[in-house]
């Protein structure tokens, strides 16, 4: 299960899912390079160990072949401040199969250790019909870029390791095609539970999380994005986080949801989209303060509104 982090050794790291105790089913682990063997142990009584973080304190040579085989097909994390010795373990990962990643530096940053562990990929949510603005809404240009791109660039800018977009029309999915997964809705006009299904449907693998984003919200920023995946990833303690911007207690897209809740939200049906399911489940989401803006773009007013506050070169 993406999101369940095995600590092996004694890490001073705080993280969503972290365990000392070994948990059923699929996992990830964390182990300081001097319990290295202990580590590789685990993984050859548990093949349902999808990764493994390697973090300081590398031997001098790393084990043999035939042990870090036990690495092979899985993604690895190295984290020292030895360059040579990152490269030494790198270059033995990859003849075996393993797919490394490397952190260099004095400091263990908790940060990049979190981004490894927790992958967060961009669902954003592009398929309705913008009947009340005539046309496709999400193509109108706003400094000089359509509507849907600003959340595109948001989304990337943010740290989400994918960005999927869910489409009905040809023009969206070629206005983000070069930056973006597209994932085409052919039942988009029966509503937005539609899409988020397909959305979710098509998330990578590896994610232990999805941010629900709507593509006609351009003033979200990409520091609204890294702050809501920072606070998910190390503070947060409910599955879902929202940001909240003028009220503190209502909360609004875009929303950071944990894959455990992901086969509820499939089976959604209707328009309403995740807000229907946290309705009636408002215990497991919580809200975070954030900057930026939440309009949306319905009617043309609504429009005006957001090209007159829209600053080329604004901060995120």
């Amino acid at each position: 299960m993406p999101g369940v982090i095995l600590f092996l050794s004694d890490l001073d790291l705080r993280l969503r899912g972290g365990t000392r105790v070994e948990p059923p089913g699929r996992h990830l682990a964390l182990v300081s390079g001097q319990n290295l063997d202990l580590a590789l142990d685990h993984l050859e009584r548990r093949p349902d160990c999808g990764a493994l973080g390697i973090l300081g304190d590398l031997r001098s040579r790393p084990p043999s072949p035939a042990r870090l085989a036990l690495l092979g097909n899985r993604r690895v994390l190295l984290a020292s401040s030895d360059r040579r010795l990152l490269e030494l373990y790198t270059r033995s990962l990859k003849e075996v199969g393993a797919e490394p990643e490397c952190i260099v530096g004095d400091h263990l940053d908790g940060d990049r250790v979190a981004a490894w562990a927790l992958p967060v990929y961009a669902l954003i949510l592009a398929a309705g019909s913008g009947s009340r603005m005539g046309g496709d809404k999400l193509l109108l240009d706003l400094g000089g870029s359509p509507i849907v791109s600003h959340v595109v660039q948001a989304a990337r800018g943010g740290g989400c390791d994918q960005v999927l977009v869910v489409f009905s029309q040809d023009g969206v999915a070629a206005a983000v095609a070069d930056r973006a997964i597209t994932v085409f809705n052919p039942d988009a006009q029966s509503g937005q539970a539609s899409s988020l299904r397909a959305g979710l449907q098509a998330g990578p693998g590896n994610a232990a999380g999805a941010l629900l984003m709507l593509g006609d919200q351009p003033l979200v920023g990409s520091e609204t994005v890294q702050r809501l995946l920072q606070a998910w990833r190390l503070e947060s303690t409910a599955p879902a986080l929202a940001a909240s911007y003028d009220d503190p207690s209502a909360w609004l897209p875009p929303v950071l949801v944990a894959r455990s809740l992901w086969p509820d939200l499939i089976s959604l049906q209707g328009d309403a989209g995740a807000r229907q399911y946290f309705s009636r489940h408002p215990e497991l989401i919580a809200a975070l303060p954030v900057g930026g803006r939440a309009e949306d773009v319905d009617t043309p007013d609504d429009y005006k509104r957001i090209v007159s506050l829209f600053k080329p070169g604004r901060p995120d």
